[in-house]
């Protein structure tokens, strides 16, 4: 096995992943209005299934519905920030020793705890279920939320796979 091109992969694996939450970030800022309402409608619930048991869980307050929606900018700012840092320390120990090499990985698996708790548990846990977003056809992010998901999972275990010393 090429250790170089493996480090290399998961170097690219985190960058891309970077730049995915650099883009949902900026977009989430020059489209302001149009994500705020996916929020809006999702807290509010206003859009799930009539007489839904569930509306209880509603929150209709606006003022909310911001400090949720600039909570979730801050925090794909962050992920995209930590993947960025992580692909900087790898790079930087691209030709290092196995062990050196393996720790310059953390600012990754930072960067995809994040990630998981923005996209699993964020959008399917808190989203879908607690606010029944898989009820609206209009205001549904789950699938999408579970494929990225399903990349970070992947994207995970690439990187934790350890690293040998260069031959």
């Amino acid at each position: 096995m090429n250790t170089i091109a493996l480090r290399l992969l998961k170097m690219v694996v985190l960058l891309f992943a970077g730049l995915f939450g650099l883009f949902v970030f900026a977009g989430n800022l020059m489209d302001y209005n149009s994500n705020y309402e996916f929020v809006h409608h999702v807290l509010s619930m206003d859009t799930t299934f009539e007489g839904n048991a569930l509306m209880w869980r509603a929150i209709e307050s606006s003022a909310f519905h911001t400090i949720a929606y600039w909570g979730l900018i801050i925090a794909e700012g962050v992920f995209s920030l930590l993947a960025f840092i992580g692909v900087y320390h790898m790079a930087k120990n691209l030709r290092a020793p196995g062990h050196l090499f393996n720790r310059s990985k953390a600012f990754g698996f930072y960067a995809f705890m994040l990630g998981f708790a923005i996209w699993f548990f964020g959008f399917v846990v808190i989203g879908s279920e607690w606010f029944a977003m898989w009820q609206s056809q209009i205001w549904n992010g789950k699938e999408t939320a579970m494929d990225i998901t399903t990349v970070w999972v992947g994207f995970a275990v690439l990187l934790a796979l350890k690293d040998e010393d260069l031959e």
